[in-house]
């Protein structure tokens, strides 16, 4: 509340109680705190940035070591296969050998039988002579072409005894290069692991340093009587656009699709809300299990917010929609319980408001311009506006990202 409201006996117990010269260290006091705070966390984000730099780096050497591996060991797979082939070859050709060896035995034994009749024998029998002299050169004939065989059989099997020694060489090879390959990428996997941690710790740090700056700022905010409450929509979003440089078309665009600019912001219980949730998880069982748990979640978390605030537990809230979805939003922006708790603190050192509440027009504005220029919507470009409609919707609909485009246009007609 501004002094000037302030009657002059209460601004003199006031100053009593609080004197100018203590508000004014206290002032000093909170601004150098929040100096330091946020230079503690340019540099926590500094750090972060680095840890984050060596994470894809090892990362990236990751994946191409993994591909190199699977590169080497889809060699050794078809090096294995060929050695395989190559010794179904050789015993193949082990088998054509032994039948070959085998007729030219039975061709050598016929020769030596033919070669141990005398040649008178063979010379009382004129009649033969001419067929014996023809068999004796067809039996000599078939030899050779055996043992011609035999010889060419003998080189296709060293040539394939060579191949095979080669290829064993070529798998060893593979082998202990896939063994280094592996080495590497267990160091390279302890190595993400470890920075993955740290990178753990500096996000926590970052998020601690956040939370303490905004916290500073509220104190600051409310200490020297900056804090700011908008009468109307149209205040609210011409703060919240100065704030977060996002456009005002944009933000009166979600606005109207959300709850046309505050006129629909709820009129259901959590109760009833939950009642519709376990209805549709007895129809559609463990489809909607997941949607359940969560609607759960955020009623414990709705439960205690309000009991914050000082409101009911019966503070209205968004009705659950037709399709399989969650009711539960609150106040203009329809922000769910979870997501609200995100933004708090930066609602406060925007508005000044210690304690933000989402059924504030001005902390409710304030949050959905946070929310959707964190999603990249600092211009009423189609495509930025389709992104943060995702980002804030959850999904993507049409009707709903053409509506918020059509309205960050044309946002004039609203208050025509």
């Amino acid at each position: 509340m501004a002094l000037a409201l302030l009657s002059l006996a209460s601004f003199g117990q006031m100053f009593l109680l609080v004197p100018p010269v203590l508000a004014e260290e206290s002032v000093e006091d909170l601004e150098e705190e929040a100096l330091k705070t946020e230079k503690k966390l340019k540099e926590a984000e500094k750090k972060y940035g680095t840890i984050k730099s060596t994470f894809n780096q090892i990362s990236s050497t990751l994946t191409s070591t993994q591909v190199a591996m699977q590169r080497v060991q889809n060699l050794l797979n078809q090096t294995t296969q060929t050695i395989e082939q190559k010794e179904v070859e050789i015993a193949n050709l082990d088998k054509q050998l032994a039948l070959e060896r085998k007729v030219l035995g039975n061709l050598v034994q016929e020769l030596y039988l033919s070669g141990s009749t005398p040649f008178v024998e063979i010379m009382l029998a004129r009649d033969d002579i001419e067929n014996f002299f023809q068999n004796e050169e067809a039996l000599l004939s078939t030899q050779d072409r055996l043992l011609s065989v035999i010889e060419e059989i003998h080189a296709t099997k060293k040539k394939i005894a060579e191949e095979k020694s080669s290829l064993l060489e070529a798998k060893e090879d593979h082998e202990e290069l896939l063994v280094i390959q592996n080495k590497q990428k267990q160091s390279l996997v302890s190595q993400q692991i470890a920075v993955k941690e740290d990178l753990v710790e500096q996000e926590a740090t970052i998020a601690e340093l956040e939370e303490k700056l905004q916290d500073l700022k509220g104190d600051l905010s409310a200490l020297t009587g900056n804090s700011y409450d908008a009468k109307d929509i149209r205040e609210a979003v011409e703060d919240a656009s100065r704030e977060t440089g996002v456009p005002k078309g944009v933000l009166y665009g979600f606005l109207k699709m959300e709850t046309n600019l505050g006129a629909n912001t709820g009129q259901c219980t959590y109760k009833e809300v939950e009642k519709v949730s376990v209805a549709r998880y007895k129809k559609y069982g463990k489809k909607y299990k997941a949607s359940i748990d969560l609607l759960y979640r955020r009623q414990d978390i709705f439960y205690v917010l309000v009991d914050e605030l000082g409101y009911s537990k019966t503070k209205k809230v968004s009705c659950s929609p037709n399709y399989i979805g969650q009711g539960g939003a609150m106040g203009v922006a329809q922000f769910m319980a979870d997501v609200w708790r995100g933004y708090e603190s930066q609602v406060a050192a925007k508005t000044g408001h210690k304690d933000p509440d989402p059924w504030n027009l001005t902390d409710g504005v304030m949050a959905l311009a946070l929310k959707v220029r964190k999603a990249g919507a600092t211009s009423d470009s189609a495509p930025a506006i389709r992104k943060a409609s995702v980002a804030y919707l959850g999904a993507f609909n049409k009707g709903y990202y053409e509506g918020i485009l059509y309205w960050s246009k044309n946002y004039k007609k609203l208050f025509s």
